[in-house]
This record gives structure tokens, C-alpha cells and sequence, in this order.
């Protein structure tokens, strides 16, 4: 037999919250409380002490990713559920971050959800989501130096300036600026020193 789990569930919705308790008793686990806003979770977070909390991200006073950070910086062992209505996926990337271990849809099958809770218990520091394999290539994607771009970066580790790099890869100024503008946003970096410091790290540079 499976271990019950103890959970939270955040919600403004009556309604919701008690098809969820349904749906947690029939699958063994337990709910230890409710909240309607961000104020009552943290209350009872701190009160019930939960394994696992269901949190939706439209509440009366406030965004749910604020309990999301809140309740993974007290907690490295909580799993935290995002449950909410349709999500762009772009979006799933900012839950993850915030230190969530799953998002389901509310349209989504309560078995789902149920699945989810059992997955965020069990590792609470990875993400579970639909569609989460397709953003993160798309992200990495993004985030990947162009071939113009790494050329563009070995110039600027030579200490070549920005007029410089234009006459030696024969684009105009205009054009070494925009590439140093992306770079700098895809290596998280404010200018040319943190870029380079940044690309020898991961291996983009070998010099």
C-alpha cells in the first residue's frame, strides 16, 4: 500500500478545493487544510505542516507563485502542485523556477493531478509538466550562440573593440552591437568581461 500524504490545498474556490479533497481521499491521501488566499496559506502551512501543497496561482490577494517561492524557501522536502486554468507555455519555465515540482491543468483528468501530488512527494526539486520538454528545448534554443555570435565574442576576448570586430568580420558597427547586445542577454551578462568569464565557463571559449 502506498504512503498517504498530507495536503494543502490553496484555492478560492469552494468548489474546487472540495472536488480535490474527493479526489485525495479516494487515492488514500489525506487534506490536513485549505486556504482561500495567500494570507490563509501561509497560516496554515506553517500550522499543518504538509508534505505536499496544491497552490493556484489566481488568488484574491496575490499571485500563488508567491506561495510557491515562500513555501520552497522554507522547505526543500515540500512538493508544491500548481494547479490553475489554461497556462501559455512559455509560463511553465517562471513556475519552475519558482521552485515548483509540478503543474497540472484544472482541466486536466484528476487522476493527473493525483499523479503529480505523488510525484512532487517523491522529487520535490525537479518539474513535472505537460509540454515542459518542448519549452526547455525551445529556451535552450534561444539561449543557444549563433555561429556570427561566438565569432563575435572570440574578437571581443581578443580586447578587440566594437568598430574593431566590424572591420574584421566586415559587418558594420551597428550590426557588432546588436550580436554583443545578444550575447550578453543569452550569457546573462552586463558587459564584455562578465560575457567572457561567463563563455570560458561553459567552454565557448578556450583562451
Amino acid at each position: 500500500m502506498k504512503q498517504p500524504l498530507s495536503v494543502l490545498v490553496i484555492d478560492d474556490h469552494e468548489s474546487v478545493r472540495a472536488g480535490i479533497k474527493v479526489a485525495l481521499a479516494r487515492a488514500g491521501h489525506v487534506c490536513v487544510g485549505e486556504a482561500a488566499s495567500i494570507a490563509e496559506a501561509r497560516a496554515n502551512i506553517a500550522h499543518a505542516n504538509p508534505q505536499v501543497i496544491i497552490v493556484d496561482l489566481s488568488l484574491p490577494d496575490g499571485n500563488g507563485l508567491e506561495i510557491v517561492r515562500w513555501a520552497r524557501s522554507i522547505s526543500e522536502r515540500i512538493g508544491i502542485v500548481v494547479l490553475t486554468l489554461n497556462l501559455a507555455e512559455d509560463f511553465l519555465l517562471t513556475v519552475m523556477k519558482s521552485g515548483a515540482s509540478a503543474f497540472v491543468e484544472k482541466s486536466a483528468p484528476l487522476a493527473e493531478l493525483i499523479s503529480a501530488i505523488e510525484h512532487s512527494y517523491i522529487s520535490p526539486k525537479t518539474f513535472s509538466a505537460k509540454g515542459i520538454s518542448r519549452v526547455l528545448k525551445k529556451d535552450q534554443e534561444a539561449n543557444t550562440l549563433t555561429l556570427r555570435e561566438i565569432q563575435v565574442l572570440e574578437k571581443l576576448s581578443d580586447g578587440l573593440s566594437a568598430s574593431d570586430i566590424g572591420r574584421t568580420l566586415f559587418i558594420t558597427q551597428a550590426t557588432v552591437k546588436t550580436h554583443l547586445a545578444s550575447i550578453y542577454r543569452k550569457l546573462d551578462s552586463k558587459n564584455r568581461i562578465q560575457a567572457i568569464i561567463a563563455a570560458k565557463k561553459i567552454g565557448l571559449l578556450i583562451h
